[in-house]
């Protein structure tokens, strides 16, 4: 049997991982509608192609691609129906001049990430309701689940980061994100080996001083300095101990007793279990 190539072996990884993500957390249900937000980055091309490939294997969920036009100026209109009308892609392209909010209301120095997040959020919600999503895909990779974890801990104060299926707070969306064990490495080579067309951000990807850069050129110094080192911190997120953290709403530390002579010790976890 021939070796693989170097391309092969990095669809292989992609496709390897993503279904990790899907068998552990189920993301994928016969008679899916999936939205799969494409803003024309690496990361979203690279999501499509997965999916779709997951669409072959299983027959069973259809998708409708979605890209957000923002009103960037100089946004290259032309490029997206086309990459997606040559694969056969349903797509729906939404135009939200968002761009100029994000500009006016955003103080001088200031990162343009929340806001426009909070924007890109509410527009993509109700286009998935307008067109009958039952799940909303993202492109978010396993290097993104780590900087956010990294930004909530130094500072928002809060054990936290990107889930990989969840419900909106509102409870009318599932998000999902089939790319968590996804490396970005791995989806940046892809991508030059695929030649997608991208298209770049003018808005958060054009900051050079966003905390979450900061974190990201921290997270390659210490992979550079102890090999593996994000993919101990991935397992970490999956291997969490309440009792050994101090968020009294996870473990029930007041009803945590010594152990009385003559009576048998009853973990507080039993307590919380039948409460």
């Amino acid at each position: 049997m021939p070796e693989r190539s170097s391309s092969e072996k990095t669809l292989q990884r992609l496709r390897k991982s993503f279904w990790e993500a899907e068998e552990r957390f189920s993301l994928l249900e016969p008679g899916d509608h999936i939205m799969v937000c494409l803003s024309g980055g690496k990361d979203s091309y690279t999501l499509l192609d997965l999916m779709l490939h997951a669409q072959q294997v299983r027959k069973n969920f259809s998708i409708t691609a979605v890209n957000l036009d923002q009103k960037q100026p100089g946004f290259p209109t032309d490029i997206l129906p086309a990459y997606l009308e040559q694969k056969g892609v349903p797509y729906q392209i939404v135009e939200r001049d968002t761009y100029s909010i994000v500009i006016d209301k955003t103080p001088q120095g200031k990162t343009m990430c929340s806001l426009c997040s909070r924007l890109r959020r509410g527009t993509l919600y109700g286009t998935a309701e307008s067109i009958g999503a039952t799940k909303i895909a993202l492109g978010h990779h396993r290097e993104d689940v780590l900087e956010t974890f990294f930004l909530n801990l130094f500072f928002s104060g809060k054990l936290e980061t990107m889930p990989a299926k969840y419900r909106t707070d509102d409870q009318q969306h599932v998000v999902i994100r089939p790319m968590v064990y996804c490396k970005e490495e791995d989806i940046a080579a892809y991508a030059v080996e695929q030649a997608f067309p991208i298209i770049p951000c003018n808005l958060c990807g054009a900051q050079e001083n966003m905390q979450r850069k900061v974190i990201k050129n921290m997270l390659k110094e210490w992979e550079e300095r102890y090999p593996n080192r994000k993919e101990v911190m991935m397992n970490a997120l999956q291997n969490i101990h309440p009792s050994h953290l101090y968020d009294s709403g996870l473990f029930d530390f007041i009803r945590l007793q010594s152990k009385v002579e003559g009576e048998s010790f009853v973990p507080a976890s039993d307590y919380m279990d039948g409460d």
